[in-house]
């Protein structure tokens, strides 16, 4: 049987703990192959992003091109988009490619607070790419800024703001809770069914740098590994959580550090 391949098409982190060093991390960990767009470049670290340069729109396409016509892509997973020519040129090239099982991820604000997402790029987003969606991966704010609502403050807020955000032409919906307090990590998923409420224990670390990168790309490497989508979702959230428990045991800069992408195959210490 062979190995899927999933295409991240997404920012760097030079730090390593976001971006598309975060999602070719939560490939392979998950047993799928990782290939890789850069869209835009940073200089960042656990503390800050200090400068963005953007990818010329042509280049990243020519990336795309490059990739898709040459390797069978089962799942592509979308982070950080700054512009709307990047945006326009990435929609193009997933429409002319057929690109399936399509996992947005609308990275806005960097764990440090830096804006990520020029204003004018937001409309790019909904109208050209959130379309073409299986599935979309907004947090609280990201889910305010495409909505122009304010933010959930409970489970019933964000089911509908998951039901508002399908109106926009994805096929599913995750909101994403972490921004609420509680003991609790509170999920919602809108496939157009019954609306599903996914819990996880709320992990006491400041190791939280790129968890939404490594949820999105675990959905997508799930998916690209045939799971339906509910299972997908919450095999993905079960990954990140694990990880998350165990990103104590890495010392990465002295911010926000990053989650333990490689929990379930690195030795600890003490059994070295």
């Amino acid at each position: 049987m062979s190995i899927p391949n999933v295409l991240t098409i997404a920012g760097s982190d030079s730090g390593g703990g976001a971006g598309v060093q975060a999602d070719l991390k939560t490939f392979s960990a998950l047993e799928t192959y990782g290939c890789s767009v850069f869209a835009a470049l940073t200089a960042q670290n656990t503390l800050a992003v200090t400068a963005i340069h953007d990818i010329p729109p042509d280049f990243v396409t020519a990336q795309l091109d490059a990739v898709f016509e040459d390797i069978e892509i089962d799942a592509v997973k979308l982070g950080m988009l700054s512009r709307p020519e990047v945006i326009e040129a990435v929609a193009d090239g997933l429409r002319r490619h057929r690109a399936r099982n399509v996992v947005i991820d609308p990275v806005m604000i960097a764990k440090s607070g830096a804006r990520l997402l020029h204003e004018e790029a937001v409309s790019a987003l909904k109208k050209r790419l959130l379309p073409l969606a299986t599935l979309v991966t907004p947090n609280l704010p990201e889910a305010s800024v495409l909505l122009d609502l304010e933010p959930a403050r409970d489970e019933a807020g964000m089911i509908q703001m998951a039901a508002a955000l399908r109106g926009l032409g994805p096929a599913a919906v995750l909101v994403k809770g972490g921004h609420l307090e509680g003991a609790q990590s509170i999920d919602v998923l809108d496939d157009g069914g019954e609306p599903q409420v996914l819990i996880a224990p709320r992990i006491a670390t400041s190791n939280t740098h790129g968890t939404g990168d490594t949820l999105s790309s675990a959905i997508a490497a799930f998916l690209a590994r045939g799971h339906p989508l509910p299972e997908a979702v919450r095999e993905a959230k079960a990954y990140l959580t694990d990880a998350l428990r165990a990103s104590d045991r890495l010392k990465v800069g002295s911010g926000h550090g990053p989650v333990h992408h490689f929990h379930a195959l690195w030795r600890d210490e003490e059994s070295r």
